[in-house]
């Protein structure tokens, strides 16, 4: 799979404060990039070089095989960028919108490119509404519609679902993977573990200025630490018994009463927990293995920094 993006070395310093040091990062053709971080990690300044609204002050970025800094113009009609800030019109209707954009990419038939995205995005029954009437998840997917106006291959994504509902949400992951399937490669940027664990091929971490982690979702769970064993039990006389049973293994009690249970050695370690609470008696409501989060890794990798 080729690479579409290529990032090298890219530095940024805004005044006395480094931003950006020293920045790597790849994205192959077709898939889906997460760039994960902190508020204020440089996400959205690291998406602004990679599509030319800011210089960096040193690195090179290539896309599509070209150096972005000689061939700007041309890299610009590869990709649509969409930011957290709306770009629809509320006075204007969904239609309106986008048979604007249309136009103003001179392509041959508006009419049919607007009424073509409306039904991509399930919005037709909105056509002749005024935008300022949608809901925030409806003003997201047409915010979106109208980036893909004259196919472009990259879309380049600023935390496209701040500030959505759930159900909202999750309609627009919908819309992000079928996109995916028919061939865009997708840059993201987001702050919901979640967001990136449903949608990446790949996530980058970015924290102070730096890439300190990358991998498929399933890569960056591994670095968040083993996984454990939570046991629930029926009561405090079960609980301070079981405390003191499993006394030999990295045990801890957490706020709701349950126990966790370290499984650094691996399964074999829950079979002898779970032996050793069956030989002396006592009871167990329920346990489960549970392995680690996008979470957990978040929280390794902030106190790694």
């Amino acid at each position: 799979m080729e690479n579409k993006i290529v990032v090298n070395g890219v530095n940024k310093s805004f005044k006395n404060h480094h931003v950006l040091a020293g920045v790597d990062l790849t994205v192959s053709s077709g898939s889906i990039y997460a760039l994960l971080g902190a508020n204020g990690s440089g996400k959205s300044t690291l998406l602004k070089i990679i599509t030319g609204l800011h210089d960096m002050d040193t690195g090179e970025v290539t896309v599509n095989g070209l150096e972005l800094t000689r061939n700007l113009r041309q890299i610009r009609q590869t990709f649509s960028l969409n930011s957290q800030t709306s770009t629809t019109d509320g006075v204007l209707t969904g239609f309106e919108n986008l048979q604007l954009i249309a136009k103003l990419r001179h392509l041959p038939d508006p009419t049919k490119v607007a009424d073509d995205l409306l039904n991509q995005f399930d919005l037709t029954d909105a056509r002749d509404r005024r935008v300022a009437a949608y809901s925030g998840g409806m003003q997201r997917r047409l915010d979106i519609a109208m980036s893909l106006v004259g196919e472009p291959e990259i879309l380049f994504l600023d935390e496209p679902t701040t500030g959505l509902d759930p159900k909202s949400r999750n309609d627009l992951w919908e819309v992000i993977l079928d996109l995916k399937r028919r061939g865009k490669t997708i840059f993201l940027t987001t702050q919901y573990l979640e967001e990136a664990d449903q949608l990446a091929d790949q996530i980058g971490f970015l924290q102070n200025g730096h890439i300190v982690a990358t991998g498929t979702p399933s890569e960056m769970k591994k670095l968040g630490g083993h996984s454990r064993l939570q046991l629930i039990l029926p009561n405090t006389d079960a609980i301070e018994s079981a405390v003191k049973l499993l006394s030999d293994f990295d045990i801890s009690e957490q706020e709701d009463g349950s126990l966790m249970v370290n499984l650094d050695a691996g399964v074999s370690t829950s079979l002898k927990v779970l032996t050793l609470l069956s030989t002396h008696n006592i009871p167990l409501s329920s346990f489960q293995v549970l392995a680690p989060t996008l979470d957990d890794t978040f929280m390794q990798l902030i106190k790694g920094a």
